[in-house]
Order: C-alpha cells, then structure tokens, then sequence
C-alpha cells in the first residue's frame, strides 16, 4: 500500500461477513474471487485501499442473543430489557472473530484486519445518517402504510429480496364461499380464497367490471358468479346448474350482502360489491375477496371505494378478541374458519393447492402480507436514472444488462427500509405535533437540536429512545 501512495485512487469494498457465525467454504471462495479485483487494480498502479469490515447489525444477531438467552420473540425481548439485549447483541458478533481472521490470512485475502469499519460503531451509524438525511432532502424518504411481508416470530417487515431468499413448495386449503345478498330469498354470491384466515376482516367482494357473469340456480338456491367458471365450481354433479340470466360485472357493482362475521366499524359503509380489473378468470369464481389490510390489490380498491380498515390480526400473527378465536395463529386459523363456514353451510367447497409459499428465511416462520406502518426509500422515482445506469455498465456476461439485473431495476418498487426491533442503526427521524419531520444527519446536528444531550451518546436504542429535540420550526418538543 505504501508504494501506491500518491497513486490515482481506486475503491473496491467486500460486502462485510458477520463474525456471529462460522466461516464456510462458500466464503472461503467468495473472498477469493472478490480479492482478484483489488489485487488487479493494484498491480495496474491504483491505489487500493484494503480495509476489512464486519457486519455487526441485524435480526441474525437478534435471532443467535435469543437463543442464547431463551427467549422468544419481542415481548420476552423487552421484558428482558432493551439495553442489556443490546449489549448481548454487541458481544455475541465477535463470537467467531478469530476463526474469520485465520481464514482470511490462510486464503491469502489482502485486507487490513487490525483497522477495520464496524457497522455498529458510532461513526459507521453517523455515515448512514448522513446518508438518510440526503435522502430525505431529495423528498424520497416517507412513511407508508403499506401491505408488506411481515414475519409475525420476528415481528417486522421483510425486503423484497430478502422474501425472495424463503419460499417453500407448500400446500393449503382455499375456501369457496357463499355470501347471503341482502334482501334476495337463497340468493348468494360466490367468492375464492385462498387465505381463509383473512375472511373474518372481509369488507367487500370484488368482480372484473367488463366479464361476463351469470346468476345461476342449482339445487334450490341462486348464486352469481363468473360465466366461465360455472363448470370448475358446480360441474361434476348430478344436477346440473341452470342460468338464469347473463350480465356484465358492472352491474353487480354495489349490490350489498350479509356479513360472514359480525364486524362494526362506525359510520362506514361496506359489504357490497365493488368493480375491478385485477380480477382474472383464471380459476376461483370470478369474484375476489377483499380484505384490505391483508394485500396490495385489495388496499389499493380499499382506497378506491374509500372501504373501511378492518385487521382483525395482530402482530404476533393471531387473531384478535373481535374474532371467534382470539391468540389463533394464522395459519391454524384456516381449519378454524372453514369448519366453522362448514357448519353454517356457507362452504360450498374446500379444494387443496399447491403453491410457493414464503417464510422468513432466518426463522423460517410462514410470512404474512399485512398492513404496517414502515419508512420507504422511492426508489420508484428514481427508475429512468437506475435503468440510464444500468446501461452505461460494462456487463459481464452481456446479457444480465436488459436481463437478470435490467428486469429487476425495471420492476422496482419502494424500498422498506426500516425494521422494528432494537439491534440496528435507529431511524433519524423526528416527528413534531407541529406535522415537522426533522431528520437529524449527524451528532454533531443532534447535540445542537436536542434537550441536554449527552455529547458522547451511543447511537442505539434505547438511548436514542430518549432524545427529545426542539423543533426548528415552532419551538415545540
């Protein structure tokens, strides 16, 4: 390094390891591989900055702490206490420190381990303030509600590509169910689900406005349901289903019906049927379900008929006291549900599917898509400038440029980027009554702003928990 001193600059970093866990032949090569490119440029005259990191943060090192201390999930975590968890945290990511070292000097990896970046010390988490706070100032970091991949064990949102990394070939029980229309003699409406668990916060059905639907009689009672598929739901019987009368989806707009479950949500109006594209003929009933903390499209038509919020789960994944089986885990809740639905003979049929299911990939408990509140990165508005980028790389093999990573960039949604557990880099996010957001980009910023701040402060929770800033623009806390 010291001959390349004064030498144009050339910056290459290792994605850091985590030393709470063994090294492995997978990293043995991965360190290989990645130490060709610093290596090259040094010897082509750059100078090449060799400094190792760690990666300190993260729910793998909350995962191994709980372990260690049997405990299991947030609540035992914080009945345990935040602070002494954190400090746990801290000792337990050096647990393999020395084994990683020895590894890297057997390989031959040039780095310099005695001085490296470790994501949780104080000035690492300033840096990533310091970052944040550009962001913010570029109008691309906000609070959403959104529907997002949740693992109730973990108790936060997962990434994008960190759902990718989960799924598993499962298979489950859907419902088809019969609605009662409102003021019709066994008159009933025909929806599919394939999460029965959501039908206790059921506040709409939906259908495709432009299908073909029909109002049919088949043993003694009428149902309204797609066209083209009659067959798939009442063909294979004795008796043959009549149709009575064929109408566009848009007719059935607005018509209104009887509630599976008794659910109150003053002033709103709901339990009628609401028109959209989204809905395919594909399989089901031509008629969807809608319960809108529970998914994307079914928030999004939530907005668009201005549908009540009903989550009738709570954060550990069960259902709440408004429901018939209140502290059920979800996915035990749909044997649950659909015997019930069996009984009040409002189960027409139960057919079994196969599906990629995901989980969480550090705790492997089934996720679920549920409405939180989290801070999103609009990497959306950011899409022309990511796919020009993209271009302007020299891709090797060519074909991930409009492939692999052009897809990708090409389909890309806000990121989720905040967690709601402890051991991480805490948001630098103020809010005051005054509707102020203020996002702090340093200590030297959160010294000046905040009431008595200790200027050696550590950068965690729950310290960070306790700072109480002045507002810049009204005065208050």
């Amino acid at each position: 390094m010291k001959l390349r001193e004064g030498a144009p600059a050339f910056t290459f970093f290792d994605g850091p390891p985590t030393a709470n866990g063994k090294p492995h032949i997978g990293h043995v090569e991965t360190r290989a591989i990645k130490d060709i490119i610093p290596r090259y440029r040094t010897m082509k005259g750059y100078d090449v900055l060799r400094k190792a990191g760690w990666d300190t943060h993260g729910l793998p090192v909350e995962l191994e702490v709980e372990k260690m201390l049997g405990l299991d999930g947030k609540p035992q975590i914080e009945e345990y206490g935040i602070e002494p968890f954190i400090k746990k945290c801290k000792e337990s990511v050096w647990k393999y420190k020395t084994e990683w070292e020895q590894m890297s000097e057997r390989v031959g990896y040039w780095a310099d381990m005695e001085h490296p970046y470790i994501t949780y010390e104080d000035d690492y988490i300033e840096s990533e303030w310091w970052s944040l706070k550009k962001i913010y100032e570029k109008g691309l970091l906000y609070k959403g509600h959104k529907i997002v991949p949740y693992c109730p064990r973990c108790g936060t949102a997962l990434s994008s590509h960190e759902v990718a990394q989960g799924y598993k070939r499962v298979e489950e029980t859907s419902a088809v169910v019969r609605f009662k229309v409102k003021g019709a003699e066994n008159t009933y409406l025909t929806a599919w689900t394939t999460t029965p668990w959501t039908l206790p916060s059921n506040v709409a059905l939906c259908v495709n406005p432009d299908d073909d639907y029909v109002k049919l009689t088949f043993e003694g009672d009428t149902y309204y349901m797609a066209g083209a598929l009659v067959e798939s739901i009442f063909g294979g019987k004795e008796e043959k289903p009549v149709i009575v009368e064929t109408m566009k989806g848009s007719a059935l707009e607005y018509m209104e019906y009887e509630p599976l479950y008794d659910v109150e949500r003053e002033g709103a109006k709901f339990h009628y049927v609401v028109c959209d594209s989204y809905v395919t003929m594909s399989d089901g009933t031509g008629i969807v379900h809608i319960a809108p903390a529970f998914g994307e499209d079914d928030a999004r038509v939530g907005r668009k008929y201005n549908l009540p919020f009903v989550q009738l789960v709570d954060a550990q994944g069960c259902l709440t006291e408004e429901t018939k089986w209140p502290g059920v885990f979800v996915k035990d809740a749909d044997k649950l549900v659909l015997a019930d639905l069996r009984e009040r003979r409002l189960l027409i049929k139960a057919p079994k599917f196969e599906h990629d299911y995901p989980f969480c990939w550090r705790c492997d408990t089934p996720l679920i898509y549920y409405a939180r509140q989290s801070w999103f990165i609009k990497m959306t508005a950011v899409h022309d400038a990511l796919m020009r980028n993209n271009r302007a790389v020299n891709w090797m093999p060519e074909n991930i440029k409009e492939g692999r990573m052009g897809n990708f960039l090409d389909n890309v949604i806000d990121w989720g980027l905040s967690r709601e557990r402890y051991w991480g880099t805490p948001l630098p996010v103020w809010t005051c009554k005054c509707g102020h957001v203020h996002v702090i980009g340093s200590r030297e910023e959160l010294v000046k702003l905040g009431r008595n701040v200790d200027p050696n402060i550590e950068l965690h929770r729950p310290y960070i928990d306790n700072v109480v800033l002045t507002c810049p623009k009204c005065g208050g806390d």
